[in-house]
């Protein structure tokens, strides 16, 4: 209990934070399209938001070093709240992809700190719970972050805009008061890409559909949604129902990841997520409720890959390199993040709402080959790594998962 107490000021800091980041993509999404942003400018935001997170988990360890934790995390959440407080200034599309990019820096600077924070408090005895504590406060701020979509789109620009500006600001107030030490800063952890082809060729293909998969659904969902008809409470809820999903999927998915053959496991989750993808386009017209439960099952079917192919990838992998591996896994996703969402922006300016699911059911599809291509030219490995639940948050992700597989 003292442990959570001390703890308490990071994780209300995630809070805040993700309450900030999760509303901003779909309300730039919903208020971009009212200002008469073309389709592939919207997703084009989305993929800014990408650059700027790949931007923030290389400079973060290295301010870090320079300036200490509380100072960089003060100054990526500056940068977040100008990026969001600039929206309201200027209505240009590429303004705020410049925007966007300082809100994911923003983002990935700030749970780099956090994790690093972490990392350097918990102990063996504690790491399990102190993790499950930081993935339920992601996680839960994350879906009720959905639900203020629609609320922000029934104010005006500048008052939804300046209610996330107040939120990423907050965040920066319990970090800055707690009486916690500063830890010791982490080393920056060397980008090894080649380390993660080498470790699983598998795994890199797995992480970079998932991104493929949740990039553009959480960026380009809000553009789908508006095409079938949903309004903006209902696509609020249209997304959340997305979390939902992957959240519940996480034990289940765990338990099969850990009994059977992962690469078997990945395939049988990318059929499913082929089967939800044409459930979805085909019952896009039958009623709210139907299209709810098709992006529930998506996100059932979709939100776990990462973990799976993560956890793959690691039983090919030692020890010493667990901490670089995650970062060459996270920098796969980063790669599949930043062209996911403009490219399915296009297509559904050119095709219509269901290209967006046609373009990831492809991705599943080319997984799915691969993974049996790849069944026939290597075995599992005789021990393997356990299963665990991987947020897609830093590259400084896996020093803190790092012993738990070990373990």
């Amino acid at each position: 209990m003292r442990m959570f107490i001390s703890f308490a000021a990071l994780f209300f800091s995630v809070v805040l934070l993700q309450l900030s980041s999760g509303g901003v993509g779909p309300l730039d999404a919903l208020t971009g399209i009212a200002l008469g942003f073309s389709q592939a400018e919207v997703g084009f935001l989305g993929s800014a938001h990408f650059v700027g997170f790949f931007i923030g988990c290389w400079w973060a360890p290295r301010l870090m070093g320079s300036v200490g934790h509380s100072r960089a995390f003060a100054t990526f959440t500056a940068m977040g709240a100008i990026g969001l407080a600039a929206h309201v200034i200027v209505a240009d599309p590429y303004f705020w992809a410049l925007f966007r990019i300082g809100s994911g820096i923003c983002v990935a600077g700030c749970y780099t700190i956090i994790e690093a924070w972490l990392q350097a408090k918990v102990n063996n005895e504690t790491r399990g719970r102190a993790i499950a504590s930081y993935r339920v406060a992601d996680t839960g701020a994350s879906f009720v972050a959905q639900f203020m979509i629609g609320a922000l789109a029934d104010v005006e620009t500048y008052i939804a805009y300046n209610i996330l500006t107040i939120l990423c600001c907050a965040s920066l107030l319990p970090l800055a008061l707690t009486r916690l030490e500063q830890p010791e800063t982490p080393r920056a952890t060397r980008l090894r890409p080649a380390l993660a082809w080498a470790c699983s060729p598998l795994g890199v293909a797995a992480v970079l559909v998932a991104a493929l998969s949740s990039a553009s659904f959480r960026m380009v969902g809000p553009l789908y949604g508006q095409e079938v008809g949903l309004n903006p409470n209902q696509i609020g809820s249209f997304l959340a129902a997305f979390v939902a999903g992957g959240a519940i999927a996480q034990y289940p998915v765990g338990w099969m990841a850990d009994k059977f053959d992962r690469r078997w496991v990945m395939i049988w989750l990318s059929v499913a997520a082929v089967i939800a993808c044409a459930f979805t386009v085909t019952t896009s017209g039958q009623g709210t409720t139907i299209i709810m439960t098709a992006a529930f099952l998506f996100g059932l079917t979709t939100f776990p890959i990462y973990s799976v192919a993560t956890a793959h990838a690691h039983d090919f992998a030692t020890s010493d390199q667990r901490v670089e591996l995650s970062a060459a896994l996270m920098f796969f996703y980063a790669v599949g993040a930043i062209a996911a969402p403009y490219t399915t922006s296009v297509l559904i300016g050119l095709y219509g709402p269901g290209a967006l699911f046609y373009f990831i059911s492809a991705g599943h599809i080319l997984l799915i080959i691969f993974g049996l291509t790849r069944m026939r030219v290597r075995r599992i490995p005789k021990q393997r790594t356990p299963y665990i639940y991987a947020p897609r948050t830093t590259f400084s992700i896996g020093r803190l998962l790092g012993r738990n597989r070990d373990r």
